[in-house]
């Protein structure tokens, strides 16, 4: 008999943990290739993970709910093969870590004191720290000697996802300071729990008491994910908005034409989605700035256009499935696409790759009938376009013969964006420059 690790798999660039939900087996059951063993849950969608080898279930080393970063192993499975076909496996690292783990508050308190952390020493000590405290301790500015000296209540005294963040913010309010944490030497855990001071005694806080005639709704798992995305966008990076306005009369024109033969030959709806999208990337290319992130004081300016669109699901939460290579499709190919999504999105049949490596979002809040929003941006990416409701309005016309009042369809859209990397120069031309596609749609035009 060998053992096989089943590991949490990698499920995006920007996934870097995942929180159990369910496991379909436990210690002893017998399963297949390919069989679901468990369901997990990311800030994006939910999944399935299924078992890589055939076998029976020997260990599983997570519990629900247990927050567990990419690449640690959840589960050990006994299969039929030699030990020694499989001796390469049982020597693996039990943490397969290819890129750092960032730091996301999942609040609900869970530690990381079961998993088997990657082996990262400092060359004074011998403590281990698991890559996502590494990483919390580079964002927050904590220092090697400040860490080893944090109390670990972990497994064998291991520093914590919850102790390194509960070090930050007692450092934030006053409560501690390095000086404090470096004249502390770290102890064993047994001797830790012996003598707890005052102050450090959290005490249950009272239930909130609300006024009046009221309905408490707790928040469902993925608004929770939601918010936590928004806060941290906002916190990351400075919004600035702008706006413009478009005559898209020749676009609506053409697809009332048009969208009876499309749908008949294509099989497909054709929606003003896509139409904006395909003006959209046609100004990436000009502008490619636009399609980038930032990565400490490095802008990496992506080469692959995946425009990710925003869609409500009947539950009332959104979700961005992505469209890859969005330059490389056509109409007919864009307008499949948006419709594939969006179908799979309301049915909860997207998959971990359909709402990855998103390079820019636009989101289509004439839906619900606004005229205009301001969007915050879809993190890592660095900036998110909104379209409008489209309304007819009078508006003056220039002729060769003089000016005119018309009834023209008119849309609005605005565009934020991270101030760090784009500037209002940049970010109101490239908005300009997708108007500007909008209003000279060919009204002739084929497919």
């Amino acid at each position: 008999m060998a053992t096989v690790d089943l590991v949490m798999p990698k499920m995006g660039e920007s996934i870097m943990e995942a929180t159990i939900l369910k496991w379909h087996k436990n210690a002893g059951d017998a399963v297949k290739m390919d069989e679901t063993v468990l369901e997990i849950a990311t800030d994006k969608v939910d999944s399935e993970v299924p078992s890589t080898v055939e076998g029976v279930i020997d260990e599983i080393l997570f519990n629900v709910n247990d927050v567990v970063p990419i690449g640690t192993v959840i589960a050990r499975v006994k299969t039929d093969a030699s030990d020694s076909q499989n001796s390469s496996s049982d020597n693996k690292p039990t943490i397969q870590q290819t890129e750092p783990v960032k730091a996301q508050s999942s609040g609900n308190g869970q530690s990381y004191s079961q998993q088997k952390p990657a082996t990262s020493s400092s060359q004074n000590s011998n403590k281990f720290y698991s890559p996502l405290v590494l990483n919390i301790a580079a964002q927050e500015g904590v220092s090697m000697s400040e860490l080893e000296n944090i109390p670990g209540t972990g497994n064998e005294g291991r520093v914590t996802k919850k102790d390194i963040l509960q070090f930050v913010n007692d450092r934030r309010s006053g409560k501690a300071s390095a000086s404090d944490s470096q004249s502390q030497p770290s102890q064993p855990q047994s001797q830790q729990q012996m003598v707890i001071p005052m102050n450090k005694v959290q005490t249950q806080p009272a239930p909130t008491q609300y006024q009046g005639n009221v309905e408490v709704i707790e928040m469902d798992r993925m608004r929770k994910l939601i918010a936590e995305h928004m806060v941290r966008s906002k916190h990351t990076s400075p919004h600035v908005t702008s706006f413009t306005e478009a005559d898209v009369t020749n676009l609506v024109m053409w697809r009332e034409k048009v969208k009876k033969e499309f749908e008949k030959r294509e099989g497909s709806k054709i929606t003003f989605t896509p139409l904006f999208l395909e003006a959209i990337v046609r100004c990436i290319k000009k502008f490619p700035l636009i399609n980038s992130s930032l990565d400490g004081t490095n802008i990496i300016v992506k080469k692959d256009i995946n425009i990710g669109m925003a869609t409500a699901l009947p539950s009332g939460n959104l979700i961005v499935p992505v469209i890859r290579n969005a330059d490389q499709l056509n109409l007919v190919g864009l307008a499949k696409q948006v419709n594939n999504l969006a179908d799979m999105a309301r049915s909860n049949k997207l998959k971990p790759e359909d709402i990855s490596d998103g390079t820019f979002t636009m989101t289509n809040v004439g839906t619900f009938g606004s005229l205009m929003g301001t969007p915050i941006i879809n993190q890592p990416q660095v900036a998110i376009l909104a379209v409008g409701a489209i309304k007819k309005r009078p508006i003056v016309v220039e002729t060769p013969h003089g000016d005119s009042i018309a009834i023209r369809h008119m849309m609005y859209l605005s565009m934020s964006y991270d101030h760090r990397i784009v500037d209002g120069s940049l970010g109101a031309t490239f908005l300009t420059a997708v108007a500007n596609e909008l209003e000279n749609f060919n009204i002739n035009r084929e497919y």
